[in-house]
């Protein structure tokens, strides 16, 4: 590039009249954000031709060049939805590059009028809260999308029952339903979440120009209005610098995505042969190179790792947001990548969960092989306290109970009623209907235990939650 034409590009900029030297190429391409901020063309249309509209009503342009920028911008915005953009070296990001096209389009005298009163600054935050709610808006459906399939899952398959663990170690017997119930139940803290984010998102930077408000007495409610924010932002210096919600978003999404990782987990080790209580299917799952027995959760696994590269992205924007000064600066440019990335990837996620949840198949009669009778000590346990006895010694001699058995070799309900007899006076011949996991599940019958009405009051609840009746 030569020196004269170096100085021609940085001009063409709408920075470039500060300049007089030309721009390094590698500065340029440094600097340059249009790769990446291309996705919010629609967003910046959006935002300039509300601005036209408050424009017109502050009598910067007349209804005529009002007109004129509405369908410059509409036309600029058909060229990118069927891929016509022709992009030039000096679009250095979206907002450069639509001005630059509608210029082209209705020409400089009025196209030139529409950045009056506003900077990049506050266009840059506007675009991205109006993105960033349209796709809250689409995770929230997706959402709601995979706790519908978990929910009637629950409902439809509350007869399996299988162990439930702690330490990973077999603890309780439970219901599949409540296990499953288990992890909707974070899912659903995520969707009060995400409904408590998006008033935060919801707030209007437009209006405050660079960082001292606008000068031309613009109609702030009507842009509120135009572009469907919830509220406008009270304080020019902070509106154009606040990223409060991308810092949110991701948090929530670095949140979510851990949850995410935790279900995957236990899916990929009910799906071991070891266990066998669940098998994907053929769609989300892959074979081995070498070994053609082998069907591994793929799907299951990279929504586990993916839980890392989302909260990675979280904790390096924050790394570099928390020591900007005052107001906008360029470092704020990073907020985007990750933002979108982990748009992007929370998204498929939660289309991916829905599709394994949907098609696996689970193996009752393997989840009831897996039930073993040393479960239900706790039960004895319980079974004395209703015969008076204080739990701390009840839960001792149900422990001697389980001791003499291993001894013994056998299972606790194959002790015969004098061996009980001699751990307890209170042990009678109805101790044997003790041993029994369905028994033992529904008298877990207290509101969040894994009884089957107990099951429905979750499966009921779940549902008005979704529906946000709850």
């Amino acid at each position: 590039m030569s020196e004269q034409k170096g100085e021609d590009f940085t001009k063409r900029k709408l920075w470039g009249g500060r300049f007089t030297g030309s721009t390094d190429p590698l500065m340029h391409e440094f600097n340059q954000s249009l790769k990446y901020d291309k996705r919010m063309y629609a967003a910046d249309v959006k935002g300039s031709i509300a601005f036209s509209k408050a424009l017109l009503k502050a009598g910067i342009v007349d209804e005529k060049e009002q007109k004129e920028l509405e369908r410059g911008l509409k036309q600029v915005e058909l060229e990118w939805k069927d891929g016509k953009f022709v992009v030039q070296p000096d679009d250095e990001d979206i907002h450069t590059a639509n001005e630059r096209r509608l210029s082209e389009i209705i020409g400089k005298d009025i196209g030139g009028k529409l950045h009056t009163g506003r900077s990049r600054n506050d266009q840059v935050a506007t675009d991205m809260r109006i993105w960033l709610m349209e796709q809250t808006t689409e995770v929230e459906g997706f959402l709601k999308d995979l706790l519908n399939v978990m929910v009637t899952r629950a409902e439809k398959e509350v007869d399996a029952i299988l162990p439930g663990y702690t330490h990973l170690q077999r603890a309780q017997p439970v219901r599949w339903s409540h296990h499953l119930l288990s992890h909707a139940q974070a899912f659903l803290t995520d969707l009060s979440r995400l409904r408590e984010l998006y008033p935060r998102i919801s707030v209007l930077p437009l209006g405050s120009a660079a960082l001292a408000g606008n000068p031309y007495s613009l109609d702030r409610e009507l842009l509120r209005s135009e572009l469907g924010f919830q509220s406008i932002g009270e304080n020019s210096m902070h509106a154009v610098a606040d990223r409060d919600f991308v810092v949110e978003w991701l948090q929530w999404a670095s949140l979510l995505m851990v949850h995410m990782s935790r279900l995957a987990e236990d899916l990929i080790i009910y799906s071991t042969a070891e266990f066998g209580f669940v098998t994907l299917s053929d769609a989300y799952s892959t074979g081995s190179s070498i070994m053609p027995q082998k069907k591994n959760p793929d799907s299951l696994e990279l929504l586990r790792g993916k839980s890392g590269r989302v909260f990675g992205q979280m904790a390096g924007f924050m790394m570099s947001l928390k020591g900007i000064p005052s107001t906008y600066n360029k470092d704020l440019q990073e907020d985007k990548e990750p933002l979108f990335d982990c748009v992007d990837t929370v998204s498929a996620a939660l289309r991916i969960a829905e599709g394994v949840i949907a098609t696996l198949n689970i193996h009752p009669e393997k989840m009831k092989a897996a039930l073993t009778m040393d479960m239900l000590a706790t039960d004895i346990a319980d079974y004395l306290v209703r015969k008076g006895v204080p739990f701390r010694e009840t839960h001792h001699i149900s422990g001697r109970a389980v001791a003499l058995a291993e001894k013994t070799n056998v299972q606790i309900s194959d002790l015969s009623l004098e061996q009980y007899k001699e751990l307890s006076e209170h042990f009678t011949e109805d101790v044997m209907q003790v041993f029994d996991f369905e028994t033992s599940v529904e008298k877990r019958n207290a509101i969040g235990g894994p009884a089957r009405a107990m099951i429905q009051r979750q499966v009921e609840g779940a549902r008005k939650r979704i529906e946000g009746k709850a």
